[in-house]
């Protein structure tokens, strides 16, 4: 069936390129992929594609597109903001037989629970990932606030997450991602790397130089697949964890009791309470802090903020 389901023969990504005049625009950091070789290898990392809905972001001239078409999912679903890849995107669509469906669309505004409705199986948080997966070469501008958008989406289980623990495998940035899965006491250790560890299971598929892109970057790339976890690591709200987190992480070279002065402005009394409440050490670095430590002081930061709210009221 998978073997019925691969693309006729088409000219090559390169052809289209120069034949209808396509380049990479630096204001929207585009980069293509255009060796083969190395898109089939990222949609392997995805997992077994066959038969399921795949939703790519950012296809651009369509390489990687190619290769998820050839790993025999029933429908792909591709999201493009630049419409001069129409035409190379067009001729995918017409050699799938129908199943690349085509969205002209900011992936930050993308509404992904009506595009994909019709063709995902919805799937309760506890049972396995929904045979919805979602790739893509992003565009290195957008990287950090589109998984933030979408880590944010988890815990309210809507967006790709409205049918289950969607799965998301996506280039970065060395560096963004080296942030992603830093572990305590790494140098690279930030707000990206607490938001993303608690939430998901992150595997590092594999690194790609900077060669491989088109025009070349100055920078590596390395490609992550996060899976939702069925409980997160700190069962909290999220804008309250992400109030924490974003303040210790203020004064990243100072001990977080200067960060932790943020949360309280004015109120000395409070931050103090706060350490002893939690029992972490505030001469920590944000950087040295583990998820258990982050627990504790968002517990600890809500309690406080609870018995102030209630002796305001009362």
């Amino acid at each position: 069936i998978t073997a019925m389901k691969r693309l006729p023969p088409l000219p090559t990504i390169a052809d289209l390129i120069r034949l209808y005049g396509l380049s990479a625009k630096s204001q929207l950091s585009q980069n293509f992929l255009l060796d083969l070789n190395i898109t089939d290898k990222l949609v392997r990392s995805a997992g077994n594609l066959t038969g399921c809905v795949a939703c790519e972001v950012g296809p651009g001239p369509g390489a990687l597109t190619r290769s998820i078409l050839n790993a025999g999912p029933a429908t792909v679903i591709a999201i493009e903001k630049d419409r001069r890849f129409q035409p190379s995107l067009e001729l995918l669509a017409e050699a799938s037989g129908g199943r690349l469906k085509l969205h002209y669309d900011d992936v930050l505004t993308f509404d992904f629970e009506k595009a994909c409705d019709q063709h995902v199986s919805r799937k309760t948080w506890e049972e396995d990932p929904p045979n919805l997966h979602i790739l893509g070469n992003l565009p290195f501008n957008i990287s950090i606030p589109l998984l933030l958008q979408w880590l944010s989406l988890i815990p309210k289980r809507q967006g790709p997450f409205h049918f289950g623990r969607t799965q998301l495998t996506l280039t970065f940035q060395k560096e963004v991602a080296d942030r992603i899965m830093a572990a305590p006491d790494h140098p690279q250790r930030s707000r990206l790397s607490i938001m993303a560890q608690h939430l998901c299971d992150i595997k590092l598929c594999f690194n790609m130089p900077g060669a491989v892109f088109v025009p070349r970057p100055k920078v590596d790339a390395t490609v992550l697949k996060f899976t939702p976890l069925i409980v997160p690591k700190i069962d909290m709200e999220y804008n309250i964890l992400e109030t924490v987190v974003k303040m210790l992480f203020q004064y990243r070279r100072k001990i977080i009791r200067k960060g932790a002065s943020l949360l309280f402005p004015g109120q000395p009394d409070r931050v103090v309470e706060l350490f002893r409440l939690s029992g972490v050490d505030e001469t920590l670095r944000p950087q040295q802090l583990t998820l258990e430590h982050f627990k504790d002081l968002t517990f600890c930061y809500r309690t406080i903020l609870g018995n102030l709210s209630s002796v305001t009221t009362s």
